[in-house]
């Protein structure tokens, strides 16, 4: 600072603010500021709307938002509307702390700042002072808190107006809060005016007005519909750093919706996007990664765990998916127990159903049990069919509810009406008479409807009451048709049925040979009946052909599942060795 200006400051205060302005508009902060805050000092309204403002641009002074809010609040309550109308900013976005009064300890005074929760009572006072005085901004703000602040000060008349006086004034954000105003009203005749307000918006260069412009020109809402124009919009706003914008323009670009496809920028854009904090982009990018070709369940993993830990439930599952499954992470059941907890406590449905699959495995926590089921509870109540399946299951095992086969029935009973697996179960509760009187009759109509729905079980299930007659006519013939379906799709408990019925001659000619190749194929996929037999007619040769290795090892398999008459035939077998 010169000679000059140290006399001048002292005499005349005034000069010396025209003296910092003309330096800072010459790009000279760093000899501005000591003169702005010569003013300041000196009670100058607008040198400390200055000072506050270099303090938080750091123009000339280390930035500091805290000594910038001091001396915001010394302007405001000096009259200044300017300052009023950015301290009120400052506390909706929760970036002024209660020491913005100067009455915090000084050395606080250069620390790093951090937002804070948005005070919007302090923010409505002065955001109305503001408005009041003729503040666009101000009144912008003002709208802001009247329609997106605590529910006790929204006021969505007199946000509209204070929008309204905003914009005519020219206020970039006033046009965009009118426009947003004049489309919650939901009038089709607003369309054009919301338009014309937003573009006003976009061409002052707000990012989230270009954004809007660009969807309304995509849809041809108030605007002719222009997909080159909405394209060039969307990458417009996406190169002035806004998620949404770079999210859209990203998906656009790898589906080719609105110019030509470019699937290497489009994911480019996704990932800009899903950096900066696009949780719906780090899903996708996730899928992209998981369900291609050639996946990459590694990268699929880091961008799902990127969503999942911002809050996106479908991201959550998939993560869920890959912990238990041991792609791209290492299987971990506990881990993926933990993110589809999340999930579902996020109200996913998939993930609920998922949880109780695995808790009913044995797997998750104590606690995981009455969750689940009163998640299904709340669900069901209100008309949820899949909900009221599981909460049967719930009560059919005893998961987080005491186990009451009543209740299972009466759940089931409920998500029969449209659940192919709950008609399936009910018709068995009914076939048994748990939880309901037995009734073979209805039994039988409901294990029609689930083998109709395609149902295996089911299918082989009403098969064994055609044959034997239970709950109806005796119907050979259509039985062993929907034995011979079932077994085409692998039913093993099919396969099985169809070697007793050649093997016994039920309606059929006895046919040992191929009663015996029905007896391997079930064998094969595990059913441990079907072993025995095959080890007995191998044993005996009762279809001709006689092995008693492979018997030996057939029979063996059928003891170790339990099947007593198994162990009796390998005894008898040995002994006659």
């Amino acid at each position: 600072m010169t000679i000059l200006d140290r006399l001048t400051g002292l005499a005349f205060p005034a000069a010396v603010l025209r003296r910092a302005i003309k330096l800072a508009d010459s790009g000279k902060a760093a000899e501005a500021f000591p003169l702005m805050a010569k003013a300041a000092r000196a009670g100058i309204v607008d040198a400390e709307y200055r000072v506050a403002r270099c303090y938080l641009e750091g123009a000339g002074v280390p930035p500091s938002r805290m000594e910038g809010a001091r001396w915001l609040l010394r302007a405001a309550n000096h009259g200044s509307a300017d300052a009023q109308a950015l301290l009120a900013a400052l506390y909706v976005t929760g970036l002024v702390t209660s020491e913005a009064d100067g009455k915090g300890p000084s050395e606080h005074l250069f620390k790093p700042d951090s937002a804070g929760k948005p005070d919007f009572t302090a923010a409505f006072d002065f955001a109305t002072k503001a408005a009041e005085a003729g503040s666009a901004t101000g009144q912008a703000i003002l709208g802001y808190i009247l329609t997106s602040g605590p529910a006790s000060m929204r006021d969505a008349d007199a946000a509209h107006r204070w929008y309204e006086k905003s914009a005519s004034a020219g206020c970039a954000e006033g046009c965009l809060g009118f426009a947003l105003s004049l489309a919650r009203r939901g009038k089709r005749e607003n369309r054009v005016r919301i338009a014309e307000e937003v573009r006003r918006a976009a061409d002052a260069g707000l990012p989230t007005a270009t954004y809007l412009l660009a969807v309304l020109t995509e849809h041809g809402l108030g605007v002719a519909r222009d997909m080159a124009a909405a394209a060039q919009l969307y990458q417009a706003a996406a190169e002035k750093g806004l998620p949404s914008a770079q999210f859209r323009l990203g998906l656009a670009l790898i589906d080719g919706a609105l110019v030509g496809q470019d699937v290497a920028a489009g994911e480019a854009w996704m990932r800009r996007a899903a950096l900066a904090g696009n949780i719906e982009a780090a899903y996708l990018l996730g899928d992209r990664h998981a369900k291609t070709q050639r996946p990459d369940f590694a990268e699929a993993a880091n961008w799902y765990r990127r969503a999942a830990e911002a809050g996106h439930q479908a991201a959550a599952r998939a993560l869920a998916s890959l912990y238990l499954t041991g792609n791209g992470v290492a299987e971990d059941v506990e881990e993926g127990a933990r993110w589809l907890r999340s999930s579902a406590s996020g109200g996913n449905q998939q993930a609920q159903t998922d949880l109780a699959n695995l808790i009913l495995g044995g797997a998750g926590e104590p606690d995981d049990g009455a969750s689940v089921a009163g998640w299904f509870e709340a669900a069901a109540s209100s008309g949820d069919l899949i909900a009221a399946f599981n909460l049967g299951l719930c009560f059919a095992k005893g998961v987080g509810v005491r186990q009451d086969e009543g209740q299972a029935a009466h759940w089931l009973r409920r998500a029969a009406e449209g659940v192919a697996e709950a008609q399936y179960m009910y018709a068995r509760l009914l076939q048994d008479g748990r939880g309901v009187a037995a009734d073979p009759t209805q039994a039988r109509v409901w294990f029609a409807r689930a083998a109709d729905a395609g149902v295996l079980d089911a299918r082989v299930a009403l098969a064994e009451m055609l044959l034997n007659g239970r709950g109806g006519m005796p119907e050979p013939e259509a039985a062993m048709q929907l034995f011979e379906q079932a077994a085409a799709d692998g039913h093993a408990g099919a396969m099985f049925a169809i070697g007793a019925l050649y093997g016994a001659g039920h309606g059929l000619p006895l046919d040992q040979t191929t009663a015996q190749k029905w007896y391997a194929a079930a064998a094969g996929r595990g059913h441990s009946q079907a072993q025995f037999m095959l080890g007995r007619y191998l044993l005996k040769g009762l279809a001709g052909e006689r092995d008693p290795v492979a018997a030996r090892l057939w029979l063996e398999r059928a003891a170790a599942h339990g099947i007593s008459e198994a162990a009796d035939e390998l005894g008898a077998a040995g002994g006659s060795d």
